[in-house]
């Protein structure tokens, strides 16, 4: 047997053997820690499967007799390699279910928090709303009583203009009336200064026939 393979051979199992307790140990960790060891398993795997290729390499240099063991045991050892790999794989994979879970919490908590704030925004502007409506509803009911005071105080107006109206109305029908009293008395009184000149006009002719008589009689004699 080749002592260079025998050498690539021990550093595989010790290598090897390293990497199981380190995949042992990873399974317990978490976080950041957890990560590192995953770390330098995988850099482990990689010299791993650097020396399976040179133990394969000087293997297969050798005599059909021994390659063919040799081969054999790099079967078992690629195998070995191969599920070493594959723990790698469950344990990372877990690490990233793990970091996939924290992140949907995280996120499933900041989404929480968002609605939230959503709601509670949403709830002050209904509010905000609401009160604004309450205001407006407010001034209508002012506006609607003031109106309404105006409007009585209007027709309060009206009525005091229509009974000062129907005041004048009767006002002018006494007016009316004094003047057509007026005018009968103004006409008696012109009829009988009519006949008072009548009156004074025949006096006044007798007077002056009398005195025209008396001076012709005088004058006679």
């Amino acid at each position: 047997m080749s002592a260079v393979f025998e050498g690539y051979e021990k550093q595989y199992c010790e290598l090897s053997a390293n990497l199981s307790k380190k995949c042992s140990s990873a399974s317990l960790l978490d976080g950041e820690q957890k990560k590192q060891k995953i770390s330098e398993i995988k850099s482990g795997l990689d010299t791993a499967e650097a020396l399976i290729r040179k133990m394969d390499l000087e293997a297969r240099g050798l005599q059909p007799n021994i390659k063919a063991v040799l081969l054999a045991k790099l079967r078992e050892y690629k195998s070995d390699l191969n599920n070493l790999k594959s723990e790698v794989k469950r344990i990372a994979s877990a690490n990233l279910d793990q970091a996939a879970r924290d992140d949907l919490l995280e996120a499933g908590m900041a989404n929480t928090l968002a609605v939230s704030a959503n709601q509670r925004d949403r709830l002050l502007m209904s509010t905000e709303r609401l009160n604004n409506s309450s205001n407006r509803i407010m001034e209508s009911r002012k506006v609607m009583l003031e109106t309404e005071e105006l409007g009585v105080s209007l027709l309060h107006d009206l009525h005091q203009q229509r009974q000062s109206l129907l005041h004048a109305n009767n006002t002018m029908h006494g007016v009316d009336d004094n003047i057509g009293r007026s005018k009968k008395i103004i006409s008696n009184i012109s009829r009988r200064m009519d006949r008072n000149k009548w009156i004074i006009g025949a006096v006044i002719t007798v007077l002056v026939i009398a005195i025209a008589v008396i001076l012709y009689f005088k004058l006679s004699k």
